[in-house]
């Protein structure tokens, strides 16, 4: 059974950027509530690790995606930051594709470290 994922968010994020791959990067105006380059990168690493949470649960579809979507808004009041601003900023840095890809290579990072220190033994848990 095919499980909601965030997956489905980037596939919606990869929509809007076919949308708006016309206009120039100096061209799209900074939104209002842009979400700072290290904030983004925090906030995409818990996102992906809530993924990877709700994806291992055994859980109907239906209940996988509303605790996906609970727990994602709770991660958003965290960080102080809507899902408009969310999905804005990473409208943002999209189209600005050099800066998304900054950004992920940072979230991978983290997310590799992450699994390393998983499974070394001996090593200090992972910092949340």
């Amino acid at each position: 059974m095919k499980r909601y994922s965030f997956r489905a968010g980037s596939w919606l994020c990869a929509l809007a950027l076919l949308v708006t791959a016309c206009q120039k990067p100096e061209e799209v105006p900074v939104p209002a509530q842009l979400i700072p380059r290290d904030k983004m990168v925090s906030l995409l690493v818990e996102l992906h690790l809530l993924e990877a949470r709700t994806d291992a649960a055994i859980l109907p579809q239906d209940s996988a995606r509303a605790l996906f979507r609970q727990q994602q808004k709770d991660v958003y009041w965290r960080y102080e930051v809507t899902d408009s601003a969310f999905v804005q900023s990473y409208r943002y840095y999209a189209i600005h594709d050099k800066d998304l890809d900054e950004i992920y290579s940072t979230v991978v990072d983290s997310l590799s470290l992450r699994e390393a220190r998983l499974t070394t033994p001996g090593s200090p848990p992972p910092h949340p």
